[in-house]
């Protein structure tokens, strides 16, 4: 049985990372991957990377304009460049590991006991090896709810089967209001597919800033997706060339129609298979791997990273999780899970939704006396350049220190925006210096000199 100092489970963003600084640092360190078209992890291969290039594609389809088959066609190469660009990045990150001097080994990871991984090759044959550590980065996967007839529809997609669809659907359902569908609902909507969003809840993105998610949800209503709520999916039926769903709204029943159906109800950690309890890994109700704040099990030499572990679903989390246990194994142990900072996020909705802090309706409850600025994206000059004038600025002020609570930005580029704002509230910066501070012109983080002009 061969022997090696590290064994890391998934090539996830942390595990890859860890696996080339461990082997560059001389220890002999493997990396097992069941599918060798995850190589890199979600975010390259099925996630971040390949949507976000659907979504500069379909906002390039939308200004292009013309009929339903001229968008089509530019789906369909939008489509096509989508997997050159995952392809290429696949190859990049495998060689990245395998010139750090670290092996891969394409197979699927089950624990024998806590320093013995047994794996079932893609080739059919099966190997036992044992680490000393052991890394489990395996990531998360679409959830589809039980509902009868959606697991046997040849219509239905989660977010990451959606992408390598070669034909533009003429009429898209998006079954669930999280992240997830609201991107896809704006994604298609600018290729020109008819969008119907279907959510259980009666609030639109309940977690987000209620004066922000207003002026999401009027865009997305002006731009003609259709947002369904309080609705609960009954049936889901295949017929000739489309599917028909039964849903219930205010006690009543009906169906849609479409050529395709996304189900984006969420993602759920990836430990089938694993074994964990053959290692005593302990595992929550959510059934996510539990971790402490240098993201150790309760097994000494096992550590998990990543989406696996719960929480923010994020490739930067991932890769901050990889800068913990860093520390942890050769620094001075200080960076942990809960000195990481606020943590910002972007909804590549169009245009951008963007958020690092509290809401208002967050920082009120905590006790806060608060100030609120607002700025209309249409007063911005490199909005109109740009010409997305949609959308809204928003931050909350902490009056008695001038601090930056939450900032909230619906705008286009807000993802570059928030950044900022980030910095500002990890270290302690006063708005004031936001507000006062010289930018580069024209852009659109400069609109926090305006932004943060008027408390109120």
């Amino acid at each position: 049985m061969e022997e090696f100092r590290n064994i890391i489970i998934g090539f996830g963003k942390a595990g890859k990372t860890l696996a080339a600084f461990l082997a560059k640092k001389g220890e002999k360190t493997v990396l097992v991957e069941k599918d060798n078209q995850m190589y890199g992890g979600t975010c390259i291969n099925v996630a971040c990377i390949p949507s976000k290039a659907l979504e500069t594609a379909a906002r390039l389809s939308k200004s292009i304009g013309g009929d339903f088959e001229k968008q089509s066609l530019f789906y369909i190469n939008a489509i096509q460049e989508k997997k050159n660009l995952t392809s290429q990045l696949r190859k990049k990150n495998y060689e990245m590991v395998v010139n750090s001097g670290a092996s891969v080994i394409d197979g699927e990871a089950s624990f024998i006991d806590k320093n013995t991984i047994q794996i079932k090759k893609t080739d059919g044959t099966v190997e036992n090896v044992r680490g000393e550590r052991i890394f489990i980065n395996t990531g998360s996967r679409p959830f589809l709810p039980p509902i009868p007839g959606l697991k046997e529809s040849h219509f239905v997609y989660t977010s990451e089967s959606l992408m390598n669809l070669s034909i533009l659907p003429k009429r898209l359902l998006v079954l669930g209001g999280g992240y997830i569908g609201l991107e896809f609902a704006s994604y298609y909507n600018n290729f020109g597919s008819e969008v119907t969003v279907l959510q259980d809840g009666e609030t639109f993105i309940p977690k987000e800033d209620r004066e922000i998610a207003d002026e999401v949800e009027a865009s997305f209503k002006e731009r003609g997706i259709t947002l369904l709520k309080g609705v609960k999916t009954k049936e889901v039926k295949d017929l000739d060339g489309f599917l028909q769903v039964t849903i219930e709204k205010d006690g009543k029943e009906e169906t849609l129609e479409a050529e395709a159906l996304l189900v984006a109800t969420g993602r759920r950690p990836n430990i089938e298979g694993l074994h964990l309890e053959n290692a005593k890994v302990e595992v929550s109700d959510h059934n996510n791997i539990v971790t402490d704040i240098h993201k150790k099990t309760n097994v000494d030499n096992i550590f998990a990273m990543g989406d696996v572990t719960g929480g923010f679903q994020f490739t930067y989390i991932s890769l901050d999780d990889f800068r913990i246990v860093k520390d942890y194994l050769y620094g001075k142990g200080e960076r942990t899970t809960e000195n990481r900072g606020a943590i910002p996020y972007t909804v590549f909705v169009d245009p951008t939704l963007s958020r690092v802090g509290l809401s208002e309706e967050e920082a009120i409850k905590k006790g806060y006396d608060i100030g609120v600025c607002r700025l209309k994206v249409n007063t911005i000059p490199k909005a109109k350049v740009l010409k997305s004038q949609v959308g809204l600025l928003k931050a909350i002020i902490d009056k008695k220190t001038d601090l930056i609570l939450g900032v909230h930005l619906f705008a286009v580029e807000s993802q570059e925006m928030i950044n900022l704002a980030k910095l500002a509230i990890d270290q302690n910066i006063p708005y004031t210096v936001l507000r006062d501070d010289i930018y580069n012109h024209p852009t659109m983080t400069e609109a926090y000199n305006d932004l943060f002009k008027n408390v109120q």
